[in-house]
């Protein structure tokens, strides 16, 4: 299954139970599909929110336990009464992709993480509930993971993000180390750049890293999938220090070596490292 879509999402890999691979890729079409709904192509607002809201309409119909009607939602309603998952982290991820047409900036870190905890967050929570493990502490702990993955992603995706005439950096963070909105990455600023992706990167891994235990109490696949999850974060926040934060001329990602690093890395993890 491809991740380029959607990053930040566990995918269907090798290290997925068999019985559990179906009902992810449909959650993972569900996502996709609503993502680029919001995101792609050059429709208008009003066409991408009415798009979205036949989503929400056909995730009624499924809690009427009526004929959804397209395939799609014909598996997704599947997956979600054979694991009996509730359909709130599924609305959650569409208001998160409405709020993505209609706002742009995000005043304060607060509001980004609201953000997250309704576009990345509810990712971590059906995960969970497929392997029975959605206990409190590990909800916790799993949306402290995907909320860093989404950061990440957005600290990877500024200069992609700036085309879209959008920014995911707290306005207050801007304001704070006297970055200018309109000029991020113009020679003036750089210093003053790199002083704030600095406090950005180092928030995102003590994120990463209070919700990294889950990933040593999940035991078999999904405890080892997990760990690489975190790893992936984590060297992805390498890279972009690597590039000395200048994500602008050069997108941070991870290549073949790196995932061998990640690997090495999720087989060697150990709580006293975090």
């Amino acid at each position: 299954m491809p991740v380029e879509h959607y990053e930040n999402f566990p995918v269907a890999s090798i290290l997925l139970p068999r019985r559990l691979r179906p009902a992810v890729e449909a959650i993972y079409a569900f996502a996709r599909s609503a993502d680029d709904i919001a995101d792609e192509g050059d429709a208008p607002p009003e066409q991408r929110l009415a798009q979205l809201a036949a989503y929400e309409e056909a995730l009624n119909r499924i809690e009427r336990g009526e004929d959804p009607g397209d395939a799609m939602f014909q598996r997704l309603a599947g997956a979600i009464a054979q694991f009996g998952l509730p359909l709130k982290p599924f609305r959650d991820l569409l208001s998160a992709f409405r709020q993505d047409v209609t706002i742009t900036r995000y005043t304060t870190y607060s509001d980004l993480l609201d953000y997250c905890a309704r576009s990345a967050n509810p990712v971590g929570f059906l995960m969970l509930s497929l392997y029975g493990a959605a206990d409190e502490e590990n909800v916790r702990d799993s949306n402290a993971i995907c909320s860093a993955l989404q950061i990440i992603n957005f600290l990877q995706d500024v200069a992609i993000d700036e085309q879209k005439e959008r920014i995911y950096i707290p306005m207050e963070d801007l304001a704070r180390f006297a970055v200018p909105p309109a000029a991020m990455h113009s020679m003036d600023a750089q210093a003053k750049w790199r002083a704030m992706m600095r406090f950005e990167v180092q928030r995102a891994r003590a994120l990463m890293l209070s919700g990294a235990p889950l990933a040593l109490r999940l035991k078999g696949r999904i405890g080892l999938e997990l760990r690489m999850v975190v790893q992936g974060g984590l060297r992805v926040l390498e890279a972009i220090e690597e590039v000395d934060y200048d994500v602008f001329r050069r997108r941070p990602t991870l290549e073949k070596r790196d995932w061998f690093k990640v690997f090495w890395r999720a087989l060697r993890m150990k709580a006293s490292s975090l």
